[in-house]
This record gives C-alpha cells, sequence and structure tokens, in this order.
C-alpha cells in the first residue's frame, strides 16, 4: 500500500486533501472507514491524547488493524495534538502512520527543540511527523487557547528547515470546538500564500475546519440538547485552501462530534422504548458517515484518489 507521503505529494499536485476523521468509539470508526470505501479515498484516522486515553492504546491499535483488513481503501492511523515526546514515541513504536508533536505553545526555539526529538525518533521508524506553528483558537479536549496567533512565515520556513517535519500545520484563522466565528467565517489566505512562498509543495495542515452543520446543530436542541447558535468554517473557504494552496490534510472532529450525538438523540426520542444500544448508536453511525461521505465529495475533493 502506498504511504501517506505519497498521497500528500499526490495531493498537492491535483489539488485535493487527505481527511483526518477524528474517532473516539467503534461506531465513529467505522462511518469513516465506510465512507472512505465507497468514495475511493484515503483517509486518516486521527485519535487525540484524550481519546486514545479513552480507548488504551492496545484497543486502538488492535481496531485500526482490523479496519486495515476489512476495508481496501488507504487507512492511515494519525496521533492528533501529542502533547510529549513520550506520547508521541508511544504512538511511533505502537505501528502509527504519523504523529503530531504540538509544542505550539511554547517559545519558538523550544518548539523547534521539542519537535525535533519527535522527529528523530519517528523517522528512524518511518512514521511522518507534524509539527504545528502558530496557535488556534477554541478548545479541543485538553487543549484551549482563547485567540489565534497566526503562523509567521518567516518563522514557517527556519521552522523546517530545522526540525525536517514531513507537514505544518498552520493557523490562519480556524478554530477548534464548535463556535468559531460570531460573524461572517474568515481565513488568511493571505498569510498562507506568503507561508507558500517560503515553503513551495510543502504539505501543509489546516486544523479547526469544522463548518458545524446547522441541520445536525438543530436536531440536537430539538431533541433535548443546549448547543445554542455556534457556528463553523464555511465550506467553500476550506475548499480554496485545498484546491488552490498546498493544505494537505484537513482535520475534522466537531463536526462528526454534533452528528453522532444528532442521530442518537433523534433515535431514542422517537423509539422511547428503546434500550438496545446498536440501534441508537447506529442512528449516530449513519449521520457521520453521511458527513464524511460529503466531506470527501464537496469539501476535500479527494473522491476517487486513491
Amino acid at each position: 500500500m502506498k504511504n501517506l507521503s505519497y498521497y500528500y505529494k499526490k495531493a498537492i499536485k491535483e489539488g485535493f486533501a487527505v481527511g483526518a476523521f477524528n474517532f473516539s468509539n467503534l461506531e465513529t470508526l467505522k462511518a469513516i472507514c465506510s465512507a472512505a470505501q465507497k468514495t475511493n479515498s484515503p483517509v486518516i484516522i486521527a485519535i487525540t491524547e484524550g481519546a486514545l486515553n479513552y480507548f488504551g492504546i492496545d484497543f486502538v491499535v488492535a481496531i485500526t488493524k482490523t479496519a486495515k483488513k476489512q476495508y481496501s481503501t488507504p487507512i492511515f492511523l494519525h496521533l492528533d495534538h501529542g502533547q510529549s515526546f513520550e506520547t508521541c514515541a508511544l504512538a511511533v513504536d505502537n505501528g502509527f502512520d504519523s504523529v503530531m508533536i504540538d509544542a505550539s505553545s511554547l517559545a519558538f526555539e523550544e518548539n523547534i527543540k521539542l519537535t525535533k526529538q519527535v522527529v528523530d525518533y519517528a523517522h528512524k521508524k518511518g512514521v511522518l511527523v507534524e509539527g504545528e506553528l502558530g496557535q488556534i483558537k477554541g478548545i479541543e479536549d485538553n487543549l484551549s487557547n482563547e485567540q489565534n496567533h497566526f503562523t509567521a512565515p518567516l518563522q514557517a520556513k527556519e521552522f523546517v528547515e530545522k526540525t525536517r517535519v514531513d507537514s505544518l500545520a498552520v493557523a490562519i484563522g480556524t478554530s477548534h470546538g464548535a463556535y468559531k466565528f460570531n460573524g461572517e467565517s474568515k481565513l488568511r489566505f493571505d498569510i498562507l500564500s506568503e507561508i507558500e512562498k517560503q515553503l513551495p509543495a510543502f504539505p501543509l495542515v489546516l486544523h479547526g475546519a469544522s463548518a458545524v452543520n446547522q441541520e445536525f446543530v438543530n436536531e440536537v436542541n430539538l431533541y433535548g440538547g443546549k448547543l445554542g447558535y455556534p457556528k463553523g468554517v464555511d465550506e467553500k473557504l476550506t475548499n480554496i485552501a485545498v484546491t488552490k494552496h498546498n493544505i494537505v490534510k484537513i482535520n475534522i472532529d466537531t463536526d462528526l462530534r454534533i452528528a453522532f450525538t444528532a442521530g442518537v438523540r433523534k433515535s431514542l426520542k422517537d423509539n422511547p422504548e428503546n434500550f438496545d444500544a446498536r440501534k441508537y448508536l447506529k442512528s449516530g453511525q449513519e449521520n457521520v458517515e453521511s458527513v464524511v461521505t460529503h466531506k470527501i465529495k464537496n469539501v476535500l475533493n479527494s473522491y476517487s484518489k486513491i
């Protein structure tokens, strides 16, 4: 099977991105893989430290091996927002395809030092490493930032040269969580273009790019939830980042969580007599599969790119 590096290079040439979809239960994982298989798209299944602790690494490795056997589409296991060398090394030692070391909260030189340490370790075992420079606002698991700190293009060049990372997560206005914007969503494509001038044909990554589908938000609220009025990134902007720039990986988590929750809440409300988890979890799974299919076809442009 072709490795993830191959698909990053292919993505730059052909104007698509590989979706990195987060999972924290079996149903979400199966939905992601099923959608990727049906659309002939490569896919990254991403797991945060919080979800890794929830599952346990042995379970994560086991179900990933099973998924790779069951589905013929390329599936890559990725550690999302690794906070320490030790966590990244654990993922590397257990056969992850790629790891992200997120040292973006540290001073620039400290970020370089820790990221390079992870790169040196991971590359010995053929594992790709994603670094991050700049910070995006919002909340995800145990990460919290009150405001954006946009990536500095000249620093991005120095960072990549000194660390030898395989991809770089950049901050251009996206945000973690469901409450990304009060008004119109905007991305700093001017900053992205300047980064690309400094790092031509280099794989770049966008985090916090969920669109927050209002149909699913309304369903959650209708069936007992209290999400209020969250707002995400306009998918037209995300598509521009993919097709007109060197964004080769898009992280999507919040959209899946909301879709799954909407399906479960609706199923329980419509079928109050049901106490079979397989039935109401299946409703959430079906919603997630529909979201991943939509993203692949209409946002990521990765349909039939295997």
